[in-house]
């Protein structure tokens, strides 16, 4: 009787691995067939994955139940059990469920594409992939970063692509006594690089009057997104060997200590 048992069973178990292959070559066959068309037409490029994601699992998931229902697994009480398991999962994975959530947003929302350069969480990057679950930026360094979009969802997303202009700030502390329109002069004269451009002008503001210091910051406009970070950092640097070699006072808060005497000792 088992042997009858499992020569029954073994057709229906060949009929669904058959059902299983056959939706996962048509997966993988709608897949390419859709990236061909994104690509002719010029699709956009996120929504093209995101709808590529979606038709893929959708595929998988309809083989799947067909594949169960050919070796007679009751396919509406699976459908019920996943709704009370549903509900049970969503209470332990809430940071999931809510990047997942913040996923479709972004794909909604669009407020970057891939191959854009941006700067979330403190990371700056260039956008690889954008998934349900995490958004992947391939930093200047050279790492892959996975940032989850929650995080995406709550932080500012600062975006440094189609835009024509993007402004350099540096901020600097000069003393008390130095004249502003000198250390003006100074910084000015180093905007008259090639890379940095005349409109806008460049511009050099007092931010603040401290105590000890006073608070000036260089703005400067470049317009070439994969130069930002790096004119960034080469322009402090410029900015603090002009002023050392004007010897301009740029003095800091510090804290003395004086030394006590102990009574008895």
């Amino acid at each position: 009787a088992l042997a009858d048992l499992v020569l029954g069973f073994v057709p229906d178990l060949l009929v669904a691995l058959a059902v299983l292959a056959v939706f996962g070559l048509l997966a993988a066959g709608v897949r390419r067939v859709l990236a061909a068309v994104f690509s002719r037409v010029h699709f956009d490029t996120t929504a093209a994955a995101f709808v590529q994601t979606v038709v893929r699992t959708t595929l998988w998931v309809v083989g799947l139940l067909t594949a169960l229902n050919q070796v007679g697994v009751n396919i509406t009480s699976i459908l019920a059990s996943l709704g009370i398991l549903g509900l049970t999962v969503g209470f332990a994975a809430q940071n999931t469920l809510s990047n997942v959530i913040s996923g479709l947003f972004i794909f909604w929302d669009r407020p970057f594409v891939i191959g854009d350069l941006i700067e979330v969480d403190g990371e700056y990057g260039r956008v690889e992939t954008i998934t349900l679950r995490s958004t992947r930026l391939v930093t200047v360094d050279g790492r892959m970063l996975a940032i989850p979009n929650a995080v995406i969802a709550n932080e500012k997303v600062a975006s440094y692509t189609n835009f024509p202009h993007l402004r350099i700030d540096v901020e600097v502390t000069v003393g008390v006594n130095e004249p502003i329109g000198r250390v003006r002069e100074i910084l000015l004269g180093l905007c008259e690089a090639p890379q940095y451009l005349r409109t806008p002008a460049p511009q050099v503001v007092v931010k603040s009057l401290n105590d000890y210091n006073v608070l000036v910051e260089l703005r400067v406009w470049i317009d070439d997104e994969k130069q930002h970070v790096a004119e960034r950092f080469a322009l402090r640097e410029r900015v603090k060997d002009a002023l050392d070699a004007a010897k301009v006072e740029m003095p800091f808060e510090t804290i003395q200590l004086a030394p006590i005497t102990l009574v008895g000792r």
